[in-house]
């Protein structure tokens, strides 16, 4: 009679564990991928007292960033679809292991040897992050939820990149210790999220872990889809261009050339492009997804003309407006990519394809910032941004015209 009982309680305990982790849905998962995410961007406030600390150039700037784009590549090549086997909560909880490790590095930070370790681990964590997180968030949608996932993912992916730079500025600018609090912020932060991560329910249920290796694969994409994949990719690598250029280099131009020194509002202007991000795929719904994409690279060059004219008039306003408004053509076109590709991939493809489109997302993030920081050696900040200002905007331009003529075909 006892062990009945005992195997009853055994068994009522372990349906209370399994209900506890079927409550835990789709919002749980995309606060782990906003706390992930805002881990990648909370040194770009800081770069500046690194530069005093430490005495390098705006292109090394750019390269430690770039770095961090890097971590994200290889990983998405390495590793894009290992949720796929292993399943999606192992992944979830080794990206955070790699975020806390990069805080530590940056918290322990005795040279540019540690930059470069932080924001390469920083990298390894949101290459995870990109495929895994975003594919989790979906998955985990009840019936009917489905475009309302794709949102919570995609917000989570902005939403947390924008927090980190607001995080870090605010406590930077009126807290002790501005290149260390940061860090232990986040560190409390990502406790919480492998917390979540380990009562989130498992949504592959043929996953694998013993003899998985990760290997090399390319841009893994189903070839039914490649035409959808191509057209999504190229307005995220224009798209992403903009965000790079807030990340690593707008808190240069906001010290050097407007004389703006408050790291608060610094990280409030890097903030407001995410933040109208996340205003622009709410939008979606409303534009729609085939309008989503060329519509959001036709705004998109709107946003550049404005950051263009900011730094050719010395114009904070402008820098923000051209922020808002250029964020805003970026996260409309970017969750129409998202959703355009998850809907068109097969199941057992998916988190690879996403994956792959991250690739070239963060290509589009890292290598144009580290030619404005190369070219900033020979004609200056203002001249740098605006010779990339007026690339990304015919790039932008181009790939609007071309989706406007060829709108991706949807299922």
């Amino acid at each position: 009679m006892t062990r009945t009982n005992g195997n009853a309680a055994d068994g009522s305990r372990a349906n209370d564990f399994g209900h506890r982790r079927k409550r835990l849905g789709y919002p749980a998962a995309a606060a782990v991928f906003a706390i992930g995410m805002a881990g990648t961007t909370l040194p770009t406030p800081l770069y500046g007292l690194y530069r005093e600390q430490l005495g390098f150039s705006e292109l090394m700037v750019t390269v430690v960033f770039a770095v961090y784009a890097l971590g994200v590549i290889a990983t998405l090549l390495l590793a894009g679809n290992v949720s796929d086997e292993a399943g999606r909560r192992p992944v979830l909880l080794a990206a955070l292991g790699f975020s806390a490790a990069s805080a530590l590095c940056f918290l322990f930070e005795d040279g540019l040897p540690a930059l470069f370790a932080g924001r390469l681990l920083s990298g390894f964590a949101a290459g995870l992050l990109s495929g895994a997180a975003t594919v989790t968030v979906m998955e985990l949608a009840p019936p009917g939820r489905a475009a309302r996932a794709g949102l919570a993912a995609t917000a989570a992916n902005m939403g947390g990149l924008g927090c980190g730079p607001l995080l870090s500025g605010l406590l930077a600018e009126y807290a002790p210790e501005p290149l260390r609090l940061p860090f232990v912020v986040h560190l409390a932060l990502i406790a919480v999220a492998a917390v979540l991560t380990w009562f989130l329910p498992e949504t592959v249920t043929s996953a694998r872990v013993r003899g998985l290796r990760p290997r090399p694969q390319g841009l893994a994409v189903p070839p039914a889809m490649r035409g959808v994949f191509t057209t999504s990719a190229l307005a995220a690598f224009a798209g992403f261009s903009l965000l790079g250029l807030f990340t690593a280099v707008a808190p240069a131009f906001v010290a050097e050339t407007l004389d703006v020194h408050n790291l608060a509002l610094t990280g409030l202007v890097v903030f407001s492009v995410f933040l109208a991000s996340t205003a622009g795929q709410a939008l979606m719904g409303r534009v729609g997804e085939r309008r989503a994409l060329p519509g959001g690279c036709f705004v998109l060059v709107a946003g550049l003309v404005l950051v263009g004219a900011s730094l050719l008039f010395t114009s904070l306003p402008l820098l923000v407006a051209g922020a808002l408004c250029g964020g805003l053509g970026q996260g409309l076109a970017f969750r129409g990519a998202v959703t355009a590709i998850s809907a068109a991939a097969p199941p057992e493809h998916r988190a690879a394809t996403v994956s792959a489109f991250f690739v070239i997302a963060y290509l589009g993030i890292s290598l144009p910032v580290v030619g404005v920081g190369a070219l900033t050696l020979g004609i200056g900040l203002r001249n740098a941004g605006l010779t990339f200002s007026g690339c990304v905007l015919a790039l932008a331009l181009g790939v609007g015209l071309y989706l406007a003529r060829r709108p991706p075909a949807l299922r």
